[in-house]
């Protein structure tokens, strides 16, 4: 049993899927500090400093004016938090066009590794040199003036 579940493990696939796996987890840190830290504040500074995350409608319940999201959840309140939402649409957006933008730096050096290499100016081919052969025996005065011809 230990013997089948090393030999699963060394399988390539599983192995890639672990990799990608973590690699998804670290991109996913990177991009969200892309949109917290990079994205939101220009937003805010565009928007006159509004901060999109904490937008939210109270549907029901008590919620203290000005509260944050967190403070409007705490307090059992039922929101519409319509602002955390664009943030997430905003930041699977980006990790998208970031996928696609790797994945297709990806293809196009696998397209690269795979496009044959142009073949080095070679002599003419088989059936030129026959043709070139025949002619040369078909010329009876290359003959009649000197030595066979070279060729």
């Amino acid at each position: 049993m230990i013997r089948e579940f090393r030999e699963f493990i060394a399988r390539g696939n599983v192995i890639d899927l672990a990799v990608g796996i973590i690699i998804g987890a670290a991109f996913t840190a990177i991009v969200n500090s892309l949109v917290a830290d990079l994205i939101n504040p220009i937003l805010g500074l565009l928007t006159g400093g509004v901060d999109f995350t904490n937008k939210y409608f109270v549907l029901s319940g008590n919620v203290p004016e000005g509260a944050s999201l967190a403070a409007a959840r705490d307090s059992g309140a039922a929101v519409f938090a319509y602002g955390a939402f664009a943030m997430a649409v905003l930041n699977f957006l980006i990790i998208a066009w970031a996928v696609f933008l790797l994945v297709k730096a990806v293809n196009r050096l696998q397209r690269m590794a795979m496009k044959p290499k142009e073949e080095v100016a070679a002599g003419p081919t088989q059936e030129e040199l026959l043709a070139q052969i025949r002619d040369l025996l078909a010329d009876r005065t290359v003959w009649a003036d000197g030595p066979a011809p070279r060729i």
